[in-house]
């Protein structure tokens, strides 16, 4: 592994993580006006430091359940924890503190086109209050991390779409989050560059520990990045298990469905690559 950049701390890269860390008790959802339950009595766990998938075709509710993390939706019943916290008996302080905790990503990148590459990243850290003097260095450390030091002083309009969600993927690190949500990240992405930022991802989750959680439509994205999966269809759990053992013997018409293209494409059954982990960010990735 290459050294890190400064001030990131290796954690140990666990293969088969154990520790709780975030658990769904009977999560119900239902949207206003809605016939139907968006999420019906949804109930799993993730692990602490695994890198676990959500996917589900079209209003399967996976962005609902993954938004539910950070209580951007509240669910209508049961229970979020993460840690020993239970996440809907937080006050507006408590969530506050929660969402720094969290940090999230999404397919469209958020990024304010009037402000810089530097500025887009900066903007949590002045919010927060964070003195200036501690600003800069924070923020020249994730550009480092995320393969985009050159393009500090650059404005959105100028970068190619990996760019602009490396960019927010530094952005969602600026509080040193111990979880990362990805909401269809890369969805908006071209398949090169969908596979480097996977990458980056990858070996942001070796080097900082870090529990991500990925939402997709696409299985291709599943067997490249994920330890575990779970298939929702129509606000329901179909199956859920390790990326090999859903891959390998798959039960749900939902997730057959989903295997299909990518089975069609291959013209054999996929096996999850062997490692995540390619050259450091700056290098491999840098026109993405």
């Amino acid at each position: 592994m290459p050294p890190l950049a400064p001030h990131l701390t290796a954690l140990p890269n666990t293969a088969a993580p154990v520790t709780p860390h975030i658990a769904f008790e009977r999560i119900s959802k239902t949207y206003p006006g809605a016939s139907t339950l968006a999420l019906d009595s949804i109930s799993f766990t993730i692990a602490r430091g695994e890198v676990f998938g959500i996917i589900g075709r079209s209003g399967a509710g996976k962005s609902t359940l993954l938004r539910t993390v950070n209580m951007l939706e509240r669910p209508d019943a049961g229970t979020i924890r993460i840690g020993d916290i239970d996440v809907g008996r937080l006050d507006e302080d408590g969530l506050v503190a929660l969402r720094r905790r969290v940090g999230m990503i999404f397919q469209h990148f958020n990024l304010l086109s009037a402000k810089t590459v530097f500025e887009n990243v900066a903007l949590p850290l002045r919010v927060a209050g964070v003195p200036r003097e501690a600003i800069g260095p924070r923020v020249t450390e994730l550009l480092d991390l995320v393969g985009l030091s050159e393009k500090a002083g650059v404005y959105p309009a100028k970068l190619s779409g990996g760019q602009k969600q490396r960019v927010g993927i530094a952005r969602a690190l600026v509080h040193r989050p111990e979880i990362l949500l990805c909401d269809e990240a890369t969805s908006a992405l071209d398949p090169e560059t969908t596979e480097q930022i996977l990458l980056l991802l990858g070996d942001i989750n070796r080097r900082l520990g870090l529990t991500v959680v990925l939402v997709t439509h696409d299985m291709a994205v599943i067997r490249d990045a994920c330890d575990r999966v779970l298939v929702l269809d129509q606000g329901r759990i179909a199956e859920h298990g390790t990326v090999d053992q859903v891959f390998a013997d798959p039960h749900a018409d939902a997730t057959l469905a989903l295997l299909r293209p990518l089975r069609q494409r291959s013209g054999m059954t996929p096996t999850k690559p062997v490692a995540l982990l390619a050259d450091p960010p700056g290098r491999a990735y840098a026109h993405a």
